[in-house]
């Protein structure tokens, strides 16, 4: 009877091991469909969009469409280069996106050490002022920083381009988050070896947190590269006008939308992008899941 009952127990628990895989089998299953789906929602329009570049206007209207270029042709690249001045439009973004990425990078930087390590009056209230700008929304921004500049005399400049959004409230929030999970033994050691704020905040804080650093930068270089708004705004000639207001050209030139074209011009301003990502993919993920393990 017993040895019945010892039987009887080890096909039990055999039978719920087997479900139990079978369980994380079908999940693991849900698991890659969901991320194969994800891929193609976010890959399609951009396949898309790289195909279009190698089509004629007369193929990409035609339907159904065709997922392979049936005729593919480099001549829409050379022909959105030459329908605006994308040369002068690469030199200004490059020139903002560095301006402006520096820019927020090293106060998110001094600001999060500032509020991590530092100690003085009002260090909360800094704070919540700074998550309350995270708040609100750009647009709402557009007027006052308009006018801000127009009385700078700074419209149709690099320093109107750039000083809007030379800060970030995103970046410091980050920073500080991820300054939060340092371990302060390590800073208490410096101080008493001498070493003052500065030294700590670039020979051990800066060291430490980079994968947080780089993610900051990553999302400062993305938000201001495809700036359409502020740029289309602040400037009124050619010789600073940016990127995105390039493509956005190749619609309003000629009254009608040869869409190879437009796609080939969109290149141009996503490539850059898509390759700094993916060389920097492995800080991004490591940055944000760093950066909230405190609070």
């Amino acid at each position: 009877m017993a040895l019945e009952q010892d039987i009887s127990i080890v096909r039990t628990g055999s039978g719920a091991v087997a479900s139990a895989r079978r369980m994380a089998l079908i999940w693991r299953v849900l698991g890659y469909l969901a991320i194969m789906l994800s891929v193609v929602i976010i890959g399609l329009p951009i396949y898309w969009m790289l195909i279009a570049s190698f089509k004629i206007s007369r193929e990409i209207y035609t339907a159904p469409p065709s997922w392979v270029p049936l005729a593919p042709t480099l001549e829409n690249y050379p022909n959105a280069w030459n329908s605006a001045p994308f040369a002068r439009y690469y030199i200004n973004s490059i020139i903002v996106t560095l301006a402006t990425t520096v820019s927020k990078m090293t106060l998110a930087v001094l600001t999060a050490y500032a509020l991590v390590f530092l100690r003085f009056p009002g260090k909360n209230t800094v704070f919540l002022i700074i998550l309350a700008a995270l708040m609100v929304p750009a647009q709402i921004t557009i007027v006052p920083n308009f006018l801000t500049m127009g009385e700078l005399g700074f419209v149709n400049t690099y320093w109107g381009l750039i000083l809007p959004g030379a800060a970030t409230a995103f970046g410091t929030f980050l920073m500080r988050q991820y300054f939060m999970t340092l371990p302060h033994e390590i800073f208490e050691a410096a101080e008493i070896d001498g070493a003052g704020h500065m030294r700590r905040l670039w020979e051990i804080a800066v060291p430490l947190a980079m994968p947080a650093l780089v993610t900051t930068g990553l999302f400062a270089v993305v938000s201001e590269w495809n700036d359409f708004l502020w740029p289309l705004i602040i400037t009124s000639t050619d010789d600073m006008r940016t990127l995105p207001i390039g493509v956005f050209r190749l619609l309003d030139q000629e009254g009608f939308a040869n869409w190879g074209v437009v796609m080939a011009g969109t290149m141009y301003v996503v490539l850059p992008v898509i390759l700094l990502f993916i060389w920097a993919q492995r800080y991004i993920v490591e940055g944000i899941a760093s950066g909230a393990v405190k609070g």
